[in-house]
């Protein structure tokens, strides 16, 4: 199995006439993600030609959308200023998935539509400023290289994009049910703990892998999380342990401010909820590989 998207996803693309859209567009065709159309008001009733002679039609709303397709999946590739309303349009159409994909999304509008999402009881947010997810072999909604890696047992839920890519890269040959980019941004929609929940009800998964960074408690919260809910082993990363004091580093969420959210601080959770965390990426996947060849 798989979690949040499998084969059976049906994805919409919002920005999919937009040059990141098209480009990503083509590599989820080519990983072998159903993407059933493309979201344009100026463009609707067009359509847009891939290799392989795939033609995704256009259409005019997220709800026209939806209607047309039955698709379940939204993956937003629109710029920050207009990121709140597509997100808002996804929400109010129903969407079950809404993956942002956009960076530099003010906090604030993020926390506009993280709350809508919540209030509307049918849509589960992804992001924004993450790479998406993939379950490999099955779909990939984002930018993750599909390339990387395989199908597998182990489950990865990660605040780094370029962290998601090494640590797939290096258990490929293990490989993963899903992979998940939840983003760096001090409001996110889908957390740590909700991936964890969900890996733990997946019986294809057997292992997880879980990537966080200084700044804010979501580390420590989903170590509590681990130690109360999660049965299956649990290795993790935190990223961050040479980072100054009040300097935000890569992710507008990793900032330490005096003792809190410091990596130091996060290990010391983890390690205390039973996960063994490596010091660097190559150890926690050696980490991996121990606890898969015994299990």
């Amino acid at each position: 199995m798989a979690i949040f998207i499998d084969e059976n996803s049906k994805v919409i693309v919002q920005g999919l006439t937009g040059s990141e859209g098209k480009k990503h567009a083509q590599l989820m065709l080519k990983s072998g993600t159903q993407i059933v159309g493309g979201v344009n008001p100026r463009k609707a009733g067009t359509t847009v030609e891939f290799e392989g002679g795939v033609s995704v039609p256009v259409f005019g709303s997220v709800a026209e959308a939806i209607k047309e397709t039955g698709a379940d999946v939204s993956v937003i590739f629109v710029p920050a200023a207009f990121t709140k309303a597509a997100a808002y349009e996804a929400i109010d159409a129903g969407i079950p998935l809404a993956v942002v994909i956009t960076e530099g999304v003010p906090v604030h509008d993020t926390a506009d539509f993280y709350q809508h999402a919540v209030n509307s009881g049918t849509t589960r947010l992804i992001g924004p400023n993450c790479p998406g997810l993939i379950s490999p072999g099955k779909s990939n909604v984002g930018i993750i290289p599909a390339s990387i890696t395989g199908a597998g047992p182990i489950g990865l839920v990660s605040k780094s994009g370029t962290l998601t890519y090494q640590m797939m890269y290096e258990l490929r040959d293990i490989g993963f049910s899903s992979g998940v980019g939840i983003g760096g941004d001090p409001v996110i929609g889908t957390t740590h703990i909700d991936a964890l929940a969900a890996f733990e009800a997946d019986p294809d998964t057997k292992a997880i892998v879980m990537i966080g960074e200084i700044g804010g408690d979501a580390e420590e919260r989903a170590a509590a999380y681990i130690k109360e809910h999660v049965t299956k082993p649990v290795v993790g990363y935190v990223a961050g342990f040479t980072a100054p004091e009040g300097k935000t580093m890569g992710h507008a969420g990793a900032i330490v401010s005096g003792s809190s959210g410091t990596a130091q601080a996060k290990k010391e959770a983890l390690e205390a909820a039973g996960v063994k965390v490596g010091k660097t990426p190559s150890e926690t996947a050696q980490l991996m590989r121990e606890i898969v060849s015994a299990l």
